[in-house]
């Protein structure tokens, strides 16, 4: 895996809006790279479709997702505009490879709610909610899943987290459901032995759960990358999925607390 390099000169900028004084300030985000990738942030239109014509490929394509709100193979949606989109490009010809978007509390605030409210009951999050900011649409090209684009973009994301001096990282990660269910029960039945011994965690119950309860958890399955990087980092399931029948995918609430988080990736990501 190439070594994730930071350009301090060469920056991004990225508005955010501090809730007290109600004014927009610049943050300055280091540009990383990593051998022929480098990442940014979509700043124009032209960047964003890119992004969403990628998120559109790799879920019709992997997922068999059904986008009711298409067009010309797009996957657009009303919160992109008030979320911020990291993007992996490559260097030499720009082609966007990898993508996160995020939306900070503020801008939640702003919106009426996060996206994963339109899957979970968030109330659990309590006073935690101010301090929690929202990853969604993940998406790799098939070429890239190497481990480098990944790195990336969580390199990105904790920067972020850490210049807006927030705590708390919230998504929705999606188990594809083309099995029959068997890797959701998998992950599923992992998650709740994890859940016991975490008893901080917060508890996100979802609006149309997916009945994982009732298959078979010992089926052959294995844990999805996405997630197994997910829980290695330190964040954690915290709750039983909902059922997106759009994506065909059951999708389990993850949380960390970045201050809980395994200290080599807290040096490893600079948060340290």
């Amino acid at each position: 895996m190439a070594a994730i390099v930071s350009r301090p000169w060469c920056i991004a900028m990225l508005e955010t809006q501090d809730s007290h004084s109600g004014h927009s300030h610049p943050l300055v985000l280091p540009a990383l790279a990593a051998g022929s990738l480098e990442l940014a942030v979509a700043r124009t239109p032209e960047e964003v479709e890119s992004l969403q014509r990628l998120r559109f490929q790799v879920f019709s394509e992997e997922m068999n997702a059904v986008f009711p709100d298409s067009a010309n193979g797009i996957d657009a949606d009303d919160y992109d505009p008030w979320c911020e989109h990291l993007m992996v490009r490559e260097q030499a010809t720009g082609r966007i490879v990898g993508t996160y978007r995020l939306l900070t509390p503020v801008n939640a605030a702003r919106l009426g709610g996060y996206y994963s409210e339109s899957e979970f009951d968030l109330s659990g999050l309590g006073a935690m909610r101010s301090l929690v900011i929202e990853l969604g649409r993940s998406c790799i090209h098939p070429d890239y899943r190497n481990g480098a684009v990944i790195m990336l973009l969580w390199a990105g994301i904790a920067s972020i987290v850490k210049h807006l001096k927030l705590r708390y990282v919230l998504g929705c990660a999606s188990v594809s459901l083309r099995d029959g269910g068997a890797t959701a029960a998998h992950v599923w039945h992992e998650a709740q032995r994890s859940m016991a011994e975490a008893l901080h965690l917060p508890r996100l119950r979802p609006h149309h759960p997916y009945p994982v309860s009732r298959l078979d958890a010992d089926l052959p399955a294995r844990t999805p990358p996405l997630i197994k990087g997910y829980l290695k980092v330190g964040a954690r399931i915290c709750g039983e999925p909902a059922w997106d029948p759009d994506f065909n995918t059951a999708d389990f609430p993850v949380f960390l607390d970045v201050e809980g988080m395994d200290p080599r990736y807290r040096r490893h990501f600079g948060i340290d």
